[in-house]
């Protein structure tokens, strides 16, 4: 049984909202092969902002500081 065989049989089984959402779902993989994702440095690029190492570092010290690196004994 060829792939499309084996997702047509599996849609047939399944009721028609779930059905809508792999159609939906499928609609999605098509629209996304065009655009390729842009890293947030690229995002960012048109707001001449700057996140140097340090910033990073300090907010994961802010974020992480006071994380339990130990799980308390049950």
């Amino acid at each position: 049984m060829t792939i499309p065989e084996q997702v047509l049989d599996k849609l047939r089984g399944l009721p028609p909202a779930k059905q809508k959402a792999v159609l939906e779902f499928v609609d999605s993989l098509q629209e996304g092969n065009g655009a390729p994702l842009k890293s947030l440095e690229g995002l960012w690029a048109e707001y001449d902002i700057e996140i140097k190492e340090e910033d990073i570092a300090e907010a994961r010290k802010e974020m992480w500081g006071s994380f339990p690196r130990e799980f308390p004994k049950s």
